[in-house]
């Protein structure tokens, strides 16, 4: 069991084995101590720390992953690592004794969703990156001269009051006395402007990007999640193929549908992407565009086919070396139709090749 959260003040968000007297405490020591004490038979282990932590070892000793993860960048790094520890023959058939399945789930409000996941057999999350749109964010001169919404004072107040506030600390979205003091701020911001809306919750909500979860619907994508767990693990049924939606508003009935494998997918497929730019572009503006583009890159780095390192971003000494080719053009740096091998922190252990080709 893991989770990185170490206060535990949202209570009526969380399943039934949290108290009151667990606030403070570790949610993922809390759950663990309550599973084995209700179910003796069984062993939980608790782990408190980001799953990106963990080298891929450590996945690698599990027969299947159960990911109820709250955010999509760390089910993307999730996805990539698990399917990086699938080994492949030369004809590209995965080796089934290295494939370690990975049954997600996930609610939001009455909907919710539950997958099964076979690495390089179906698809996997980064194949359905697109029914996920990039987190809304405020254009800063408008959070900071024309505040129109309550988001905005909200975004005021953690993004540019508290770094001039407590330049030496950052804001612990798990504190309450944190989040009060961005909320006390945004209030008096809203009035300053005549804007109502702000409140404690709204805070959470723009501040850690919470979703409101209602117990029934965790409930139900659990139980499902579960039941693929044990499938699997058994072979007692048929598996899940792939995909499950509940939509608890408009009744109690879901649906299954076959999400199909992404045919240029970074993770589970080798395919090398092409890419047509014009002649001008620079290596600057091709990263932007990773970042950007449907690949949603973090802080891409890219070696051209010859072995010439374009840009990197770590360790510090190579990011200075290599940043005046930033403002080149890329053809400048390499030739029509050659490829580029681009590393991510998003996807470990994985390179993504791009072939570029000029207008």
């Amino acid at each position: 069991m893991f989770d990185s959260c170490h206060f535990i003040h949202k209570i009526p968000r969380l399943v039934h084995s949290y108290r009151l007297q667990d606030v403070g405490s570790s949610k993922a020591e809390v759950a663990a101590r309550f599973i084995n004490e209700r179910c003796p038979w069984m062993k939980v282990t608790a782990h408190h720390g980001k799953i990106q932590d963990k080298p891929p070892s450590f996945y690698a000793s599990f027969q299947c992953i159960i990911s109820g993860l709250d955010n999509v960048e760390a089910r993307r790094w999730l996805n990539a690592t698990v399917c990086g520890l699938v080994d492949v023959d030369e004809d590209g058939d995965p080796d089934p004794s290295t494939i370690i399945p990975i049954i997600d789930g996930g609610t939001e409000g009455f909907s919710g969703q539950a997958r099964v996941i076979l690495p390089r057999i179906t698809s996997c999350f980064e194949c359905s990156l697109d029914a996920f749109p990039p987190q809304k964010s405020f254009p800063l001169c408008t959070v900071a001269e024309t505040p129109r919404l309550p988001e905005h004072c909200i975004a005021y107040a953690f993004t540019l009051q508290w770094p001039r506030e407590f330049p030496d600390r950052k804001l612990d979205t798990d504190s309450p006395e944190d989040m009060k003091w961005v909320y006390d701020q945004a209030l008096a911001r809203a009035e300053k402007y005549n804007i109502s809306g702000v409140t404690y919750m709204l805070t959470m909500g723009v501040v850690k990007n919470i979703i409101p979860a209602v117990a029934s619907t965790n409930a139900i994508i659990a139980a499902a999640c579960v039941n693929e767990t044990v499938k699997l693990l058994t072979f007692c049924s048929q598996s899940l193929n792939t995909y499950m939606m509940y939509m608890g508003s408009t009744g109690v009935y879901s649906h299954t549908f076959v999400y199909e494998r992404k045919e240029d997918c970074p993770v589970c497929t080798s395919t090398v992407r092409k890419m047509t730019i014009g002649s001008q572009m620079t290596l600057n503006e091709l990263i932007q565009q990773l970042r950007d583009g449907d690949l949603r890159l973090k802080l891409p780095s890219i070696t051209s086919g010859s072995g010439n390192t374009l840009y990197m971003q770590k360790p510090p000494a190579l990011e200075k070396a290599t940043r005046p080719n930033l403002d080149k053009a890329l053809s400048s740096l390499i030739g029509n139709g050659e490829e580029l091998a681009v590393t991510d922190p998003m996807f470990p252990d994985i390179n993504l090749t791009l072939s570029v080709f000029f207008e």
